[in-house]
């Protein structure tokens, strides 16, 4: 199918799904695009751009159709990206007919763990809903939507296990802001994801307790042999870490301003409890909800990941975080 044929439905109205809606309405001249909040949805409508992210994002009008019902958005749709926090997204899919996703690609955003089923998403879509390996592509970084939406050059990886899938999916993505890569890791490259989510915690934290550009070189250094462990235990294909699925999208989420996972830690480093932190952030940080069942795992397959287990200290023992992140700056090297 030609690519300006395909139509696609963009399931999420927060930053990452905005990015994406710009993009697939550019590139394909028409992006079909649910939004849960009705009101953002109106907006939309009205004035061409959402209101509560990426506002600078404007939309022409008849390149996007704006619905609050998840059946109606995806009927016609060729593929459906999922952009919605993981602990919403059983609450989305609940209301769409297993019908919808037969012969549909569904494409995975979300760098985060389905909580009640401590499942990355791309396995609970194909051993919970069905879904065909051979339907389901993963996006990943490194990049970030705010600056997608400045459009400054940023990359993406698309993993799948059909390369005809994957370049189909290139194709909707690419354009003069946007470079993309395949991947057949479907996945290592989701963990990878996941797994960045909780290093930018730990760096987050140790900016806020005042620690330098210095240290944070180290923990990043430590953070790659980490993820390296974890994913020559969890992934079935051989991985490459240094490739910018794995590292890269460590880097960016480590360092950059734009990461809610790193502003987590910070305001946990500065003093926030959990809760407070949590409540004060107006987007939700994936890695919180990734961090018990990377702890689970690193437990059942016997990996060693002291940073994972420092951070899961914080935020799930009510440790304190100076305390407990001096004694894992010891360890590091």
């Amino acid at each position: 199918m030609e690519v300006a044929a395909l139509k696609v439905a963009v399931i999420g109205g927060g930053s990452f799904g905005t990015a994406l809606a710009k993009i697939f309405s550019e590139n394909l001249g028409h992006c079909s695009w649910w939004m849960h909040n009705s009101d953002s949805a109106l907006h939309v409508m009205r004035y061409h751009h959402n209101p509560r992210y990426l506002s600078s994002v404007g939309f022409q009008p008849d390149t996007i159709s704006v619905y609050t019902d998840v059946s109606d958005c995806v009927k016609e749709a060729d593929i459906i990206v999922l952009a919605v926090p993981s602990a919403f997204i059983k609450e989305v899919l609940a209301d769409l007919s297993p019908e919808f996703l037969k012969n549909k690609i569904i494409a995975t955003t979300i760098k985060g763990i389905i909580p009640d089923e401590n499942m990355i998403v791309g396995r609970y879509l194909n051993e919970v809903l069905g879904v065909p390996e051979e339907q389901i592509v993963v996006i990943t970084g490194p990049c970030h939507a705010e600056e997608i939406a400045l459009e400054r050059l940023s990359f993406l990886t698309v993993a799948a296990r059909d390369k005809k899938v994957a370049k189909m999916m290139v194709n909707c993505l690419e354009c003069h802001y946007v470079r993309c890569t395949w991947s057949a890791d479907l996945y290592g490259t989701e963990y990878a994801a996941v797994m960045k989510n909780i290093y930018a915690i730990a760096a987050g934290i140790y900016h806020g307790l005042g620690y330098g550009d210095n240290f944070q070189a180290v923990l990043m250094s430590n953070s790659v042999r980490e993820m390296k462990r974890f994913m020559n235990a969890v992934s079935d294909t051989k991985v490459n870490i240094y490739k910018s699925a794995y590292l890269g999208d460590l880097l960016v989420t480590g360092y950059s301003q734009f990461s809610r996972n790193r502003m987590l830690g910070n305001m946990l480093g500065k003093g926030y409890t959990v809760r407070s932190a949590r409540a004060e952030m107006t987007m939700v940080a994936e890695g919180y909800y990734a961090v018990p069942l990377v702890y689970k795992l690193r437990k059942k397959r016997e990996v060693k990941m002291p940073i994972v287990k420092a951070v899961h200290s914080v935020l799930y023992e009510g440790k304190p975080a100076r305390k407990v992140m001096a004694k894992l700056a010891q360890k590091l090297s």
